[in-house]
């Protein structure tokens, strides 16, 4: 450990959220004894999250670009209430690093790494810089911003490739591309749609791997070089790359394994000078061999695995870190599995009809219960679920000694999760824990696709 140890303790932190990740992030603070100020934009009046807190300002009209994405009515909303500190979430301005300088130069603490390394990181071309930088496989790819000779650094990486945008992230401005022949056509609508979701049309290349499995790795740095890793999460489990089911640790990640991902992601992190809770993750092909693609700088909505698997409280340990307390615990005690741990995103979306989103009022709300499960939510009977923002309505984690009992007790608490006024992907989840791949542990990131495939050729067939 080295520079001098100063810890400066917080009487009232703001949450600059919203819904279940606010609820999450209050529930923490009420534990350590910190009062909490929730925010709100005019839909959100009546959310379970200005109920809990302490305190609570409306910062705005229902749009998150009037309300949830303003920065300036936050941080005076901030300033009003006297908050010593400032927790993003995760989502709206959690990675923006105007925001996280607005919060410091206002005089708070920003709970999050510092603006520099948001900025540093977020531009995922540069974070493949600084994983090169640490000795950490990249996958093969254009290494920076590609320009008007598109085509010959297509050539040179060899196709297939996949076009992703800079700046962003939840699968938008991504394009695989099998051939040259799709080049000019995926390229125009990466770009497109990175411009309309980010702002910023600039893209680079990276070679695309067939039949990966997206694996991450949870990390916690403090302010005096101290690095850990937990145990690794497989979110290969996703559709058009929005993840819809975590666990930890991965039923493909065997213990060798597991602590070159560890050592990996401490490298790129320390390499970063990078501070607080985050995630590094990577690709994983077929034989183990597996490539960084980016660090996402604040906390996942899957941070419940890791807490599960790790007994560890993420947003304690952000909260201390940004105070300025060293970690309590060593790599050897975070990389101890107790358990295994799974998380299916419950939104509120119609799985049958490409997952339109269906907002609407909950007319009944029965959550799941019993031994080894969590429910993190802010959804009750009579709540109105808004229109304008993620359709997220519950994250439903499980856990158990083992995978096998650990899918058994998934498919109990699916099948008596209550919900009623509105479609859910509910029923989806239960499918998912009924396939015969995902049981064996053979997924990739193309397994949900495949089944949605075969479940429409077989409904066809019927006709």
């Amino acid at each position: 450990m080295s520079g001098k140890i100063k810890i400066t303790p917080f009487k009232k932190v703001l949450i600059a959220n919203r819904g279940e990740i606010a609820l999450r992030v209050i529930r923490t603070l009420k534990e350590m004894g910190i009062a909490s100020v929730a925010v709100y934009a005019e839909a959100d009046r009546n959310s379970l999250h200005v109920r809990m807190a302490d305190e609570a300002v409306c910062i705005g009209a229902s749009p998150s670009a009037l309300s949830y994405l303003n920065i300036d009515a936050i941080v005076t909303a901030a300033k009003i209430t006297g908050a010593d500190a400032v927790h993003p979430g995760y989502g709206f301005l959690s990675e923006n690093a105007d925001f996280a300088r607005a919060v410091t130069k206002a005089g708070m603490t920003f709970i999050g790494p510092t603006a520099d390394a948001i900025s540093m990181l977020g531009v995922k071309s540069t974070a493949r810089e600084i994983a090169l930088k640490a000795g950490v496989a990249v996958t093969p790819g254009s290494n920076g911003i590609v320009g008007k000779n598109y085509r010959e650094v297509a050539r040179k990486i060899g196709f297939p490739i996949m076009i992703k945008a800079t700046l962003g992230g939840g699968g938008k401005g991504m394009r695989a591309c099998l051939s040259e022949a799709d080049l000019d056509r995926m390229l125009k609508t990466a770009q497109g749609e990175a411009k309309a979701n980010f702002g910023d049309d600039r893209v680079y290349f990276e070679k695309l791997v067939l039949n990966p499995r997206h694996i991450e790795v949870q990390v916690a740095a403090d302010n005096y070089g101290n690095v850990v890793a937990f145990a690794e999460r497989d979110c290969s489990m996703q559709r058009r790359h929005q993840k819809l089911v975590e666990e930890s640790p991965s039923p493909f990640v065997d213990e060798a394994t597991r602590a070159k991902l560890q050592e990996a992601a401490c490298k790129v992190v320390k390499t970063a000078r990078y501070r607080g809770v985050g995630t590094v993750e990577f690709l994983m092909a077929p034989t183990k061999e597996f490539y960084f693609m980016e660090v996402n700088t604040r906390l996942q909505v899957e941070h419940p695995v890791t807490e599960e698997v790790c007994g560890q409280d993420l947003v304690k340990m952000q909260i201390q870190i940004a105070q300025g307390c060293p970690l309590s615990i060593s790599q050897k005690e975070a990389a101890v599995v107790r358990c295994h741990a799974i998380e299916h995103r419950i939104n509120a979306e119609d799985s049958e009809h490409n997952f339109a989103p269906n907002p609407g009022t909950i007319e009944e709300w029965i959550p799941s219960g019993g031994l080894g499960v969590r429910i993190d939510s802010h959804m009750y009977t009579g709540y109105t679920i808004p229109t304008y923002y993620d359709s997220l309505i519950a994250k439903l984690i499980v856990t158990a000694p083992d995978r096998e009992r650990l899918l058994a007790r998934s498919r109990r608490c699916l099948s008596e999760f209550v919900v009623s006024g509105v479609k859910t992907t509910i029923p989806f989840h239960q499918k998912i824990v009924q396939n015969p791949d995902f049981i064996a542990g053979n997924m990739d990131t193309g397994l949900i696709e495949r089944m949605m495939h075969t479940e429409k050729e077989n409904s066809e067939s019927k006709k």
